[in-house]
């Protein structure tokens, strides 16, 4: 027995300032690209000195990113933002993708990093007063505390 096949998926990756990442985003939405798939953030707090970034592109401690789907044409783009440790801030896709509210809530709730023009930028995982934000990786393992209710709580 054989299996059907699929083409294969092209795949794009950008690699825009901040600054240009609104242009950038609604330029793709323009030719196409439908739906944000994914919206997710990188710490490389622990490998400064990585190579996979395109000449003139500079590694920062924080990296967004946005993977967005041409469902017409089946292309991916994959978009990276560099984004530094002593201003975690990028704008907000909400206003062209709303179905990236929770994502960028989710990213600033446990990695820092803000999304300048959200509508909501309250916490989603974490508790309102929790200090921090748990998937940064100078967060020391084993140091966050485990909260349990008593079991005759609902």
């Amino acid at each position: 027995m054989s299996l059907p096949t699929t083409p294969a998926v092209r795949s794009t990756v950008l690699h825009p300032a901040r600054d240009e990442l609104l242009e950038v985003v609604a330029g793709l939405r323009n030719d196409g690209y439908d739906m944000v798939i994914d919206l997710t953030a990188v710490d490389y707090v622990a490998h400064p000195g990585r190579t996979d970034l395109p000449e003139g592109v500079v590694g920062e401690r924080f990296e967004v990113v946005v993977s967005l789907i041409h469902h017409r044409s089946r292309e991916r783009a994959r978009i990276r933002v560099q984004v530094p440790e002593e201003d975690p801030v990028v704008p907000s896709l909400f206003d062209l993708y709303p179905g990236t509210e929770a994502m960028e809530r989710e990213v600033h709730d446990l990695y820092g990093v803000a999304f300048e023009g959200h509508p909501d930028p309250t916490r989603i995982l974490m508790p309102e007063d929790w200090d921090g934000h748990p998937l940064r990786k100078d967060v020391a393992v084993g140091t966050i505390p485990v909260r349990f209710k008593n079991p005759t709580e609902r």
